[in-house]
C-alpha cells in the first residue's frame, strides 16, 4: 500500500472512530460515497455536509418510528391505506384521514368507534396509532380485558401509582374491545381511573360494540356508568362502522367464488 493510501485509510478510520463516539452511524456508512460523489458532480463542503447531515436525520427518524411502533403494542400493523372505505360506505373516509393528521392528539380529544363485530373498528385504531407512531408520538394499543388486568395485577402487587403514571406518559392510548366482557365492579373501576385521568389532558381511542345505551350491561355501576359515558364523549369524534360486518361478507364472495 502506497503511503498515499495507508493515509487515506487512518482518516477514514478515525472519521469512522468519530462517528461511533457521537453516535452517528449513518455518516459513518456514507461519508465516503458521498464525497466521492461530491467531488465528480462538483459540490461545495456545505452542500457534502448538508447531504451527510441529511442522511443521519433520516436515519434517526426511521429509527425512532420504528421504536414508537415496537412501543405501541399493535396487534397487527394495518394501515388507513389499506383499509377498504369502498366496502363500508357509512365510515367517513375524509374524517378518518383528517384525524390521522393528529390534531385531535394535540387538543386532547377523545375518538370512539362504535359498531358491530367485522366492520372495521380494530382497524381503523390500529391505523390512527400507526399514523401517530409515524408523527413520533408515543403510543399504546391495548384491548379493555388486558388493561384490567394489568391494573388488578398492580393493585395485588401494591403499584397502581406506578402503573397508573405509566398510562398516562402516552400521548394517545387506543383500548379496544370496551363491552366485549363484563367487568367486575373492581375492572370497572380501574378503567374509569385510566380513561378519567386523560380527560382533556391527552388523548384515547376507544372502540366497543355496544351503544352507548347498553353500556350499563359491561358497568353495572349506573354512577360510575354514566361518569364514564360523560368523559368519554366530551368533546369526542364518535364514528359508527355500521351493523353489517364486510369481514364476513368478503369471506362469503370467496366461498360463492370457489
Amino acid at each position: 500500500m502506497s503511503a498515499k493510501n495507508q493515509s487515506a485509510a487512518l482518516e477514514q478510520a478515525s472519521v469512522r472512530q468519530y462517528c461511533k463516539a457521537v453516535r452517528t452511524p449513518a455518516i459513518a456508512a456514507n461519508f465516503l460515497s458521498l464525497a466521492e460523489q461530491a467531488v465528480k458532480e462538483n459540490h461545495s463542503h456545505t452542500r457534502y455536509l448538508e447531504a451527510l447531515l441529511a442522511l443521519e436525520c433520516e436515519e434517526r427518524d426511521r429509527h425512532a418510528i420504528e421504536n414508537r411502533i415496537r412501543d405501541a403494542q399493535l396487534p397487527r400493523l394495518k394501515t388507513l391505506e389499506e383499509f377498504d372505505f369502498a366496502q363500508a360506505p357509512q365510515i367517513p373516509a375524509a374524517k378518518i384521514r383528517e384525524l390521522a393528521e393528529g390534531g385531535y392528539i394535540e387538543r386532547s380529544e377523545p375518538v370512539v368507534l362504535i359498531g358491530e363485530c367485522g366492520t372495521g373498528k380494530s382497524h381503523l385504531a390500529t391505523g390512527l396509532c400507526l399514523a401517530a407512531c409515524r408523527q413520533k408520538r408515543r403510543v399504546r394499543f391495548v384491548t379493555a380485558a388486558a388493561l384490567v388486568n394489568e391494573m388488578v395485577e398492580a393493585k395485588q402487587n401494591n403499584q397502581v401509582r406506578r402503573v397508573m403514571a405509566k398510562w398516562q406518559r402516552y400521548e394517545l392510548i387506543a383500548i379496544d374491545e370496551v363491552g366485549y366482557v363484563p367487568l367486575a365492579d373492581v375492572g370497572a373501576e380501574f378503567l374509569f381511573q385510566v380513561i378519567s385521568e386523560r380527560a382533556e389532558r391527552a388523548a384515547l381511542i376507544l372502540t366497543t360494540n355496544l351503544p352507548f345505551s347498553e353500556w350499563t350491561t359491561v358497568f353495572p355501576n349506573p354512577r360510575l356508568c354514566k361518569a364514564l359515558l360523560d368523559r368519554v364523549t366530551d368533546k369526542a369524534h364518535i364514528i359508527e362502522t355500521g351493523t353489517e360486518s364486510f369481514r364476513f361478507r368478503r369471506t362469503m364472495e370467496r366461498r360463492k367464488k370457489s
